[in-house]
């Protein structure tokens, strides 16, 4: 099977987008909050909505998706912790309506209400809510809810142990994925998004994560952000911390496909260990286009991995094999989709 382990909802019905106005509006105008959760979506409305992610899914030949709320619409930067926690709850419940309409097609990953500077209490609780609940299978965690001023503690530091515990002990995995920026020196997508991937991984590198919680997995997405071109620069600074960047950080971290030209695939297969890549789209997500050089998507990352010079059991981990280890949880899934 092909498992895009990194989409997005991102086709949400307006009605979602109009109850986060309200929302918003009603930090400044309390009278202006909204009164309820229930924004009036049908199932039809959903159904209409993901068409072209079946459209596409169809076109390029992958058959499920790991799903999540759109990553730029979490957010976590504007309003306050229950801001987050209603409006995580609200998203969650969206993707998992999704994934129950389409089961063979969609596997939810939760969206959590981090909130800057505030406590992961929350964050737990609507985790094991989405595993124990929603039957997803992973989570998004932001490794700077600020939006982009970097004023919460580096991923190693015990603030973020109460996530990680409930991760092991859940047996999920996270990726690591900023949300938009309110920091005008960096673009989300171009800028924001490839800073925390990188970012991430240098922390991973400073710290002992590991030692403590070994069994901790995440995938950092993006291709690794610059990680890949820069390995020689990170396999260095390892060294000289007298780290082993195998042993150190590698048994814990995978890195997606979302790599938008052939060359850049072809060095991430050429430097990451083939067991630790994820395939992965983002569709539709960040880089929508058609490359006028190939007059195909940018975003049809499958095109290049099906250019590379690997042999069958290289790609079977890749399109299949490894999502199943990060992911156990979608192994049942998978088997009831592919008998």
């Amino acid at each position: 099977m092909i498992v895009d382990i990194h989409g997005h909802y991102t086709t949400a019905p307006k009605q979602l987008d109009l109850f986060r106005n309200a929302q918003l509006a009603g930090l400044a105008d309390p009278a202006r909050t909204p009164k309820s959760f229930d924004i009036g979506v049908s199932d039809d409305m959903i159904r209409e909505s993901v068409q072209p992610q079946l459209k596409l899914q169809r076109e390029r030949g992958t058959d499920v998706t790991i799903f999540s709320p759109k990553a730029a619409g979490m957010a976590h930067h504007v309003g306050t912790e229950a801001t987050s926690q209603g409006w995580a709850r609200l998203c969650n419940d969206m993707v998992h309506r999704v994934c129950t309409l389409f089961p063979d097609r969609f596997i939810g990953v939760a969206q959590l209400p981090q909130s800057p500077g505030a406590p992961l209490n929350n964050c737990v609780a609507e985790l094991e809510r989405a595993v124990g609940e929603l039957g997803f299978v992973g989570c998004n965690l932001n490794p700077d809810p600020s939006g982009g001023w970097w004023r919460d503690p580096p991923l190693t530091d015990r603030h973020w142990y109460p996530i990680y515990e409930k991760l092991v002990e859940l047996d999920v995995p996270a990726m690591i994925h900023v949300s938009s920026s309110c920091n005008p020196a960096f673009h989300h997508t171009g800028a924001h998004y490839i800073n925390g991937d990188t970012t991430a991984f240098m922390q991973f590198i400073q710290g002992d994560l590991f030692r403590d919680f070994p069994t901790l997995r995440f995938v950092i997405p993006h291709g690794g952000g610059a990680v890949p071109f820069h390995w020689g620069r990170y396999r260095g600074l390892a060294q000289d911390m007298d780290k082993l960047l195998a042993d150190h950080v590698m048994r814990n971290v995978w890195f997606d496909t979302c790599v938008y030209h052939l060359p850049g695939m072809e060095l991430l297969q050429k430097v990451i260990p083939v067991e630790n890549i994820l395939f992965a789209s983002e569709m539709v997500g960040a880089v929508q286009g058609r490359d006028p050089e190939t007059g195909h998507n940018y975003d049809d990352t499958k095109r290049y991995l099906d250019q590379l010079d690997i042999g069958d059991h290289d790609r079977h981990l890749i399109f299949e094999g490894n999502a199943r280890r990060v992911y156990p949880r979608i192994n049942p899934i998978l088997d009831r989709i592919s008998a």
